[in-house]
């Protein structure tokens, strides 16, 4: 299905659907061979990561995912690494996926919880089943628009926009129809000028 002229995604079976979204018994189990960081009380900027992170970061964004059966889609997953802390995180379980463009630059995320798609012009079909999506430090705001009208605004049922204020002040206007609650990052291990903005779609 195509957003417009510009976008595209792959088609997926029902099927493939189920096997990716199943909860792996390695949930918690990041790429072998690479080795989580340990996090401080202080935000602290990791390669390949754009947001700083902390234990009390990653806590506060882990509380803001659905628990299985529910699929988070991270879009625009980068190296992984917030994405396997995420999922290392003490139960409850999560499901998540990592979604980046191809030649991924993934380190951390194994093969369960990892896709990649052709290009930016390309979108990850499982946007279609999952919950809720992950934007942490999105790279151009048409990424946004570009799945809310491949997918569907009324479909997903949860957004998660993490990034700086500056930023934040031009994606603010996807979601004019949105429940949006913007916190700084400052409050809950970040830092100052990062936002963490959580949108449901408004009930009317």
């Amino acid at each position: 299905m195509a957003a417009n002229d510009n976008t595209m995604s792959s088609s997926i079976s029902d099927e493939e659907t189920m096997a990716i979204a199943a909860p792996s018994a390695a949930a918690s189990q990041h790429q072998e061979g690479r080795v989580l960081p340990p996090l401080t009380s202080g935000p602290t900027l990791y390669p390949g990561c754009c947001l700083a992170l902390s234990t009390h970061l990653v806590k506060h964004i882990r509380a803001l995912l659905p628990p299985p059966p529910a699929l988070t889609l991270s879009i625009g997953s980068g190296f992984g690494l917030l994405e396997a802390l995420l999922l290392a995180s003490p139960p409850p379980s999560l499901r998540l996926i990592g979604v980046e463009v191809q030649p991924s630059p993934n380190q951390y995320l194994d093969a369960a919880h990892h896709r990649t798609v052709q290009g930016t012009r390309f979108l990850e079909p499982l946007a279609a089943a999952a919950t809720t999506w992950l934007f942490v430090y999105p790279r151009r705001v048409g990424l946004l628009r570009e799945y809310m009208d491949a997918f569907g605004r009324d479909k997903v049922g949860h957004i998660t926009w993490v990034g700086p204020q500056a930023d934040w002040d031009v994606y603010r206007d996807c979601l004019v129809d949105w429940t949006v609650q913007v916190q700084s990052a400052g409050e809950c291990g970040g830092r100052p000028w990062d936002v963490i903005c959580s949108a449901q779609p408004r009930v009317s």
